[in-house]
């Protein structure tokens, strides 16, 4: 945990150099770190996470459940799979189970949302607090029929909510403790003026938690705004990946990276998944996967909600051992035991990079990444070394011919090649996704269904 002063805090939003005094030098906690109950964890909590055999906080949790406890604000910059949901998840409960007001967390993705809410459902229900899940692709109706239920703490992503706001049907003026997690991908999805809106109507006295796996000068804008004096709290630094995946390239052309996908799967025996550019490119890839006799499921924009659930929960339960999704699909993938992770596309941005070997080497584990490249693509390459603050080795694979990397200035190439955009063109539509509660109930309107 990083601690300064009012005005040390000031100069680092202002994009001055400053050198804070560190509370924890090493990011791992030693075998004598306090537990969840010397943190400060209710006593309820305890015996839920020692049957889920949760013994050991991680140490994003280390760090972030004794100063959210207090009230404090955070800035926690940690990677997926590091226990993050249980680091706002835990404090937020114990703070409202002391009250009457209300929490808010807000993701990207529809997938992350139903797994934030899963794994904080026991918790919530020791406290007698309800939970709601507001997403894109179901049912207006049903959910504004569920403020009855009274939740006190809602999970949404930034365009279903703003449906809600915009129809009346939802007030935040009850909101106590606000969570926006993986805000680096909300804004980089194009959600800004949704999450612009949404703090418009919470209450400026609250408390903000904000996680991201990046540092980007847009998050430093959201946090000098929206945030009083947070407390940073950085178990990795920003950008670093996951410390237990060996990561490396094989170089290979655009057109053998079917035969090399279905060669890595026969030298591997876990469950794999695959990242794809785009919604067409997944399509294909399962296509000839499960043609290939190998058992694939896919999860992006243009499956259903409840086809992407069904995909999602028969990779968990191993009915399907690879999954093949798009960036904005995988967010909320939270498999324990993937073996490896294959960047068949390199993404459109170094970060998306981060967040998708994050899945694999989730919760001390260890993991792989084995990411594709054209020949074109070194440019690409050290676009996301640079980003990691290492190199990642290159090799070739003995089922293909030699190819070597063209270390030339231009961009190009197949899958994704060229220069990385320093900022998104916006051409992505943002995913809606959304929430509700009943003291956030607002006024009227008339319904409507989306997604």
């Amino acid at each position: 945990m990083i601690l300064c002063t009012n005005s040390e805090i000031s100069s680092f939003f202002a994009g001055e150099s400053v050198v804070c005094r560190c509370m924890h030098n090493s990011p791992i906690p030693s075998p004598q770190s306090p537990g969840f109950r010397e943190l400060g964890v209710d006593a309820k909590f305890l015996s839920i996470l020692e049957n889920k055999k949760i013994l050991k906080p991680t140490p994003i949790q280390h760090q972030a459940i004794p100063p959210a406890l207090e009230g404090k604000d955070l800035i926690g910059i940690a990677q997926t799979g590091t226990g993050k949901t249980f680091a706002f998840g835990l404090p937020m409960l114990q703070r409202l189970s002391a009250g009457k007001k209300r929490g808010l967390i807000i993701l990207p993705t529809r997938e992350l949302a139903y797994q934030v809410e899963d794994a904080l459902r026991p918790f919530a229900m020791t406290c007698g607090i309800r939970m709601a899940v507001f997403v894109g692709g179901a049912s207006m109706h049903l959910q504004r029929k569920m403020l009855r239920d009274n939740p006190r703490i809602i999970v949404a992503t930034p365009g279903r909510l703003n449906d809600h706001l915009e129809k009346r049907t939802v007030t935040l003026r009850e909101v106590e403790v606000l969570v926006l997690d993986e805000a680096d991908r909300m804004l980089d999805m194009g959600f800004k003026p949704q999450i612009d809106r949404i703090l418009s109507h919470v209450p400026r006295e609250r408390q903000t938690l904000l996680f991201s796996a990046t540092m980007p000068q847009n998050i430093v804008q959201l946090a000098t705004a929206q945030m009083h004096l947070p407390l940073r709290i950085e178990v990795a630094p920003a950008g670093t990946a996951a410390s237990k995946v060996e990561q490396e390239v094989i170089i290979v052309r655009q057109q053998e990276k079917g035969v090399l996908l279905q060669s890595l799967l026969k030298d591997y025996t876990g469950q794999v998944l695959v990242f794809s550019r785009t919604k067409h490119g997944a399509k294909k890839i399962t296509r000839t996967l499960n043609e290939g006799h190998f058992k694939a499921a896919e999860i992006h924009a243009n499956r259903s909600l409840s086809q992407r659930r069904a995909a999602l929960e028969g990779f968990k339960r191993g009915n399907h051992r690879v999954l093949v999704a798009t960036d904005i699909a995988s967010r909320g993938i939270d498999v324990t035991g993937i073996e490896l992770v294959v960047n068949y596309d390199l993404p459109d941005d170094p970060s998306d990079y981060v967040h998708r070997i994050g899945r694999t080497g989730r919760a001390e584990r260890e993991g792989r990444a084995i990411s594709f490249a054209t020949p074109t693509q070194a440019r690409n390459i050290r676009d996301i070394e640079k980003l990691i603050r290492g190199p990642l080795k290159r090799r070739q694979h003995a089922s293909l011919p030699p190819v070597h990397m063209e270390e030339a200035t231009t961009g190009g190439g197949g899958g994704g090649g060229g220069r990385y955009r320093t900022k998104r063109s916006g051409s992505r539509r943002p995913q809606r996704g959304g929430a509700q509660g009943n003291r956030y109930r607002g006024g009227g309107g008339r319904n409507r269904r989306r997604g």
